[in-house]
C-alpha cells in the first residue's frame, strides 16, 4: 500500500502527474538498466570486444517481461544495489553461459547513473511540454488584458496602476527564461557514464573509448570527457533548475491566492461545482490549486538543496552522498510535475474580473494617482516641493474622506498652474499606465 503523497491513490494525482510517476517508476528504471546493458552488448559485439554470438544472446534477453521482481527485490536488499541482480537474471536467461559477457567492463554506478540520465531526459521532456503550455496560457492572458488596468501593489499596499496584461507578461518573461535555461542545460546534463571501477576503464584492454562512444551514441547521450562518478554538478544543476521553475510557479500561486481574497476578488481559480468549498462555511471558494503548488515547490526546494549536498562526495566512489540522489531526484521531478499541472489548470481557466480591478483602483479616492500628480506638478513647482505638498494633501484627503482631485483643485498653489481638466487627466488611471503596453508587446514579440 502506498504511504507517500506522490504514490497515494487519493492524493497522487493532485501532488504529482501520472506521466512523471511512470518515468521514475521501478519498471521504467529497470527498463533503462536493460536498455543500457543491451546497448553495451551490441556495441561491444560490433567492436569485437565480446563474441558477436554472446552480444546477440544478451540483446535477445534484455527484456523487462523476463524480470522476476521478487528475485530482483531480494537480491537488491542482499547486495545493496539492483544492477547485479538484473545482470544475474539476464545471464541466467542466456544459453550456453553467453550471458557471462553481459556488463563487460562496466560497474554498477555506470549503469545506475546512465539510467538516471535517461529518466531525466524523459522527465525534462515532460517539464518542457508543461512550460510551453504555461507560457502559451500566460501569453494569451497578457494579450487579452494588455490594456486592462489593475492596481500594482507594493508591500501589500496599493501602489500605482499597471495592467493585468503587464502582470502576466512579466511572469511570462521568467517562464520563457526557464525554457531557455532548459535548452542550455540539456547538452551538459544529458551525458552518460561508462568508466568502470574508478572511472578509468581499466578493465577493458582494447576499445575502451570506442565502447564508451558507441554506447552513448546508441543511447542518444553525450559522451563524457572524463568519468563523473563523484563529480555531481550536472545532477545538482537539474535540481537547481527545477527549484527555479518552482519559484516562478509559486509566484503565480501567491498572486492568484492573494487576488482571490474576498476583499480583493480580482481573479479566481477555474470554477467547478464543490471545488474549494469548506466543510463548515458554504460561502467559501478556497484557492485549492494554489495550495498544492505552494506545498510542492516548498518541498522541491529542499530536494534541490539535498542534490547539492550530494555533490560533496568522497574520492572516486562515494559512501552515501550518491544515494541522496536516489531519494531526491525522483521526488523533485514528481512534485514539480504536480505543481506544473496545477499551474496549467489555473492559467488555462483563470477567471478575471476587470470591473472589480477598476473598482479596487478607485477605493482610495484617487490617492494611488499621487505619483502622477507629483510628476505633473513638478515642472511648475519643483519635484521635491510637489512631493511634500501632495503628501500633505493626501493626508487631508484621507482625513476629509474626499477625492484627491477635489483637494487639488481647491489648492491655490496648484490651481494657478493647472486646470481642472489637467488634474482630472493626471488622476485618471488609464492615462498613467506608463509603458505597460509596450513592454507586454516586447515580451510577446520575443516569443515569435
Amino acid at each position: 500500500m502506498a504511504s507517500t503523497i506522490i504514490d497515494s491513490r487519493i492524493f497522487g494525482d493532485m501532488f504529482s502527474d501520472a506521466r512523471m510517476r511512470d518515468v521514475w517508476s521501478d519498471e521504467n528504471r529497470t527498463a533503462k538498466y536493460l536498455d543500457i546493458e543491451r546497448a553495451l552488448a551490441k556495441v561491444q559485439g560490433e567492436l569485437g570486444i565480446i563474441p558477436r554470438e554472446a552480444a546477440d544472446e544478451i540483446v535477445k534477453n534484455c527484456k523487462l517481461s523476463q524480470i522476476d521482481w521478487a528475485k530482483l527485490k531480494a537480491k537488491t536488499e542482499q547486495i545493496g544495489y539492483p544492477i547485479i541482480a538484473v545482470v544475474n537474471q539476464i545471464n541466467a536467461n542466456c544459453r550456453d553461459k553467453l550471458g557471462e559477457y553481459c556488463h563487460w567492463g562496466a560497474t554498477t554506478q555506470d549503469i545506475t547513473d546512465t539510467a538516471a540520465v535517461l529518466q531525466m531526459r524523459e522527465g525534462l521532456a515532460l517539464v518542457e511540454q508543461d512550460l510551453d503550455e504555461i507560457g502559451d496560457a500566460l501569453a494569451a492572458l497578457a494579450k487579452k488584458y494588455r490594456d486592462t488596468p489593475v492596481i500594482g501593489r507594493s508591500n501589500l499596499q496599493q501602489a500605482t496602476p499597471i495592467t493585468f496584461g503587464y502582470k502576466m507578461a512579466s511572469i511570462l518573461a521568467g517562464i520563457d527564461r526557464h525554457r531557455e535555461r532548459l535548452q542550455q542545460l540539456k547538452p551538459r546534463v544529458l551525458m552518460g557514464e561508462f568508466g568502470g571501477a574508478s572511472g578509468t576503464l581499466s578493465s577493458i584492454e582494447k576499445g575502451a573509448m570506442e565502447t564508451q562512444a558507441g554506447l552513448m551514441k546508441e543511447l542518444g547521450l553525450a559522451q563524457p570527457l572524463i568519468s563523473w562518478h563523484t563529480v555531481r554538478d550536472t545532477i545538482a544543476e537539474v535540481g537547481a533548475f527545477l527549484g527555479l521553475v518552482g519559484g516562478s510557479l509559486g509566484k503565480i500561486a501567491m498572486d492568484v491566492k492573494l487576488m482571490m481574497q474576498t476583499e480583493v476578488a480580482e481573479v479566481f481559480e477555474p470554477f467547478a461545482p464543490g471545488r474549494g468549498s469548506s466543510s463548515t462555511m458554504p460561502q467559501k471558494r478556497n484557492p485549492i490549486s494554489c495550495l498544492y503548488i505552494h506545498a510542492n515547490i516548498s518541498v522541491a526546494r529542499q530536494h534541490a538543496a539535498a542534490l547539492m549536498d550530494a555533490m560533496v562526495a568522497d574520492h572516486e566512489r562515494s559512501t552515501g552522498p550518491w544515494e541522496i540522489e536516489w531519494v531526491s531526484l525522483p521526488e523533485i521531478f514528481c512534485l514539480m510535475s504536480g505543481a506544473l499541472k496545477q499551474t496549467k489548470f489555473i492559467l488555462k481557466g483563470l477567471e478575471v474580473d476587470a470591473t472589480r480591478m477598476r473598482a479596487n483602483i478607485d477605493i482610495t479616492n484617487g490617492l494611488v494617482m499621487s505619483e502622477a500628480v507629483m510628476m505633473g506638478l513638478g515642472p511648475y513647482i519643483g519635484r521635491e516641493y510637489a512631493h511634500d505638498l501632495v503628501y500633505d494633501l493626501c493626508r487631508q484627503a484621507l482625513a476629509d474622506n474626499r477625492p484627491l482631485v477635489e483637494i487639488l483643485v481647491d489648492h491655490p498653489e496648484i490651481n494657478k498652474h493647472v486646470t481642472r481638466a489637467q488634474l482630472d487627466a493626471m488622476c485618471d488611471p488609464a492615462n498613467n499606465l506608463g509603458q505597460a503596453g509596450v513592454m507586454v508587446d516586447r515580451v510577446l514579440d520575443a516569443r515569435r
